[in-house]
C-alpha cells in the first residue's frame, strides 16, 4: 500500500460512514419531493410555509423531469461514491462523489436564487436538501485534501 492509499484508507473508516448516511438522507429527501411532485402532491411543510408554492412553480421541473428526481440521481451517485471509497478506500470513488457536489452547486444555488428572489417562497425540504449536499460535498472535500495525491 502507498502513502497515499495508507492516508486515504485512514480516514475512509472514520468519515465513510458520515458521506454515506449523509447521501442516504439527502436522497431520501430527493426521493420524496420527485415522488411527491409525479403524483401531483405537494410536500409537507412543517417548519416554513411555503413548500406548496415551491412546488408548484415553473420551477419545479427541468425539461418535464421534477427536480426533486434530478436530485435523487445526484444523491445516488454520491452514494455509490461514498460506498465504494468506504468499503475499498479508493480514491477515485471518493473524487466521484466529490464531483457530483462540485456539480451540484450552481444548480443549488440557482434553485435558492429562485427560491428566495422570484418564486420568494421557500421549501424547508429543498433547504435541507441542499444543506446535505453542501456537506457532503465539503466532507469530500476536505477528505481530498488530507489524503496525500496518487503519485
Amino acid at each position: 500500500m502507498t502513502t497515499s492509499q495508507s492516508g486515504l484508507a485512514s480516514w475512509h473508516g472514520r468519515l465513510g460512514w458520515l458521506m454515506a448516511g449523509l447521501a442516504v438522507a439527502a436522497l431520501g429527501v430527493a426521493l420524496y419531493l420527485g415522488i411527491t411532485k409525479l403524483q401531483g402532491g405537494v410536500p409537507v411543510c412543517a417548519i416554513l410555509e411555503g413548500c406548496d408554492v415551491v412546488s408548484d412553480s415553473e420551477y419545479a421541473e427541468v425539461l418535464g423531469i421534477p427536480t426533486g428526481l434530478l436530485g435523487a440521481a445526484a444523491s445516488l451517485v454520491t452514494l455509490v461514491g461514498a460506498l465504494l471509497w468506504w468499503l475499498l478506500a479508493d480514491r477515485r470513488a471518493l473524487l466521484l462523489a466529490y464531483v457530483i457536489g462540485l456539480l451540484s452547486l450552481p444548480f443549488l444555488a440557482w434553485l435558492t436564487y429562485l427560491e428566495l428572489f422570484v418564486i420568494e417562497a421557500i421549501c424547508i425540504w429543498c433547504v435541507t436538501y441542499a444543506l446535505l449536499v453542501i456537506a457532503g460535498f465539503g466532507l469530500a472535500g476536505v477528505t481530498l485534501m488530507r489524503a496525500d495525491p496518487p503519485r
